[in-house]
């Protein structure tokens, strides 16, 4: 069956985009992947006049809950190179946290470190995981990133430094593989 000139001009224009697409060079430029270590204080502070968690959304049954089952959180915290407050801040940590457990307090965390000094401003890391607040060290995977980070992926590593009814200051070792 020959080819109408509708069928041949359909042909070729796919076929120049495939070319296209299978030669275009993206705008990253690759270099050798590295492992970096990052660590930092995260302050979360729940009460007060200077609060960076407010609580968003709750069940009917959350303040009936042992655990707070189902309250949502949201947070802009600050994240310091220290675990005093006014140790120098290095970013933020926004996202929320929403309990998720019914037996036990686990969160479920979604945040972006946004980092606004060093080598590393205006980079992100995106961590998405669960986070057993009592266990004395929580490991919580690195999901993606930007800047820097591009490509990044690792985990995690949370424990808390001090806990008290207003402020929570919990100390990360991240570890990232990245360009």
């Amino acid at each position: 069956m020959a080819r109408t000139h509708f069928q041949t001009i359909i042909f070729i224009t796919f076929f120049l985009i495939f070319t296209i697409v299978a030669t275009a060079k993206p705008d990253f430029k690759f270099r050798k992947e590295k492992i970096s270590h990052l660590q930092f204080y995260f302050h979360d502070v729940i009460d007060g006049p200077n609060r960076t968690a407010v609580q968003v959304a709750a069940a009917p049954s959350t303040n009936t809950s042992v655990t707070g089952f189902g309250a949502v959180t949201m947070f802009d915290n600050p994240l310091t190179k220290g675990p005093n407050p006014m140790s120098k801040m290095v970013g933020r940590a926004q996202g929320m946290y929403a309990v998720a457990s019914q037996q036990e307090l686990g969160l479920l965390m979604n945040m972006n470190f946004v980092f606004a000094e060093g080598k590393y401003k205006g980079s992100t890391l995106s961590v998405l995981g669960r986070n057993a607040v009592l266990a004395k060290e929580r490991e919580m995977p690195v999901v993606g990133g930007s800047g820097l980070f591009r490509f990044a992926r690792g985990y995690a590593l949370a424990k808390t430094y001090s806990l008290d009814p207003i402020r929570a200051i919990v100390e990360y070792d991240v570890f990232v593989m990245h360009y």
